[in-house]
């Protein structure tokens, strides 16, 4: 593994081992490598900003990912996390908010290595992986949002 950046925006603080740890963990199972991975833990405005001017959408969401990489196992990419977003779908699902996190950052993950979630076969296969490495690894995710 070459690089694991992560940012916040100010009022926002994330465990950065923790993040790191369950990226770790995910890589092992999962078999890839990174050149280059960027997580950025963001408000409400600036996830907004990003998805209009990059994906044409209006409009909040809870995750963006930004694959630069030519290798669908060796990753150079970037991962928008809305933290405000985040606490609202830990509400509407009845699940902690380092549970969410812990989700996104696996959502994104997946999004890397090639799975997305624009049909319901495919929601239902990135879904499936999610929720298996949710709860592996839900002991790291405690106290990935810091207070």
């Amino acid at each position: 593994m070459k690089s694991i950046k992560i940012f916040s925006e100010k009022g926002i603080r994330v465990d950065k081992k923790k993040i790191d740890l369950l990226v770790q963990k995910i890589m092992e199972e999962l078999k890839f490598s990174i050149d280059s991975l960027e997580f950025n833990f963001v408000g409400t405005k600036t996830i907004t900003e990003i998805n209009n001017k990059y994906l044409n959408h209006s409009g909040s969401t809870d995750i963006i990912t930004f694959n630069y990489s030519h290798e669908k196992f060796r990753f150079d990419g970037e991962i928008f996390i809305s933290v405000p977003d985040a606490y609202e779908n830990a509400k509407k699902y009845k699940v902690t908010i380092d549970n969410e996190i812990e989700r996104l950052i696996i959502h994104g993950v997946l999004h890397l290595l090639g799975y997305d979630d624009l049909t319901p076969a495919k929601k239902r296969t990135m879904k499936k992986y999610e929720n298996k490495f949710v709860k592996q690894f839900e002991k790291i995710s405690k106290g990935l949002l810091l207070s």
